[in-house]
C-alpha cells in the first residue's frame, strides 16, 4: 500500500540539508519508492521532502522514515505518515 511522507524542515536548521543530502539519496535508494523529492518555498529553496512509499503496513513506513539519514539529523520540525490510495494519474 502507498503511504505519503510529508515533512517539512526546521527554519533553523542551516545548511543540514544539504549534508546530509548524500545519505538520504542513498538512503531512500534501497527503497520500492513510487515517487519523492523535495517541498520547494516561494523562492524555490529546499524546505521539505515528499516521499510515496509503497509498503505493507504503516509500520514499515514509521521504519522507513525514523531510519531516513534526514530524520536521524534532525532536520525536520514536522513528519506526517499518511496512507493514499492513488485514483487519478495512475
Amino acid at each position: 500500500m502507498p503511504y505519503v511522507i510529508h515533512a517539512l524542515d526546521r527554519g533553523d536548521a542551516g545548511d543540514l540539508r544539504v549534508r546530509t543530502r548524500s545519505e538520504h539519496l542513498a538512503y531512500v535508494g534501497g527503497f520500492d519508492i513510487l515517487y519523492g523529492g523535495p517541498l520547494l518555498d516561494e523562492e524555490g529553496a529546499m524546505c521539505g521532502s515528499l516521499i510515496v512509499l509503497d509498503v505493507e503496513s504503516r509500520k514499515e513506513a514509521e521504519g522507513f522514515a525514523a531510519g531516513d539519514p534526514y530524520v536521524v539529523a534532525g532536520l525536520f520540525e514536522r513528519v506526517a505518515i499518511t496512507g493514499f490510495k492513488p485514483v487519478l494519474g495512475t
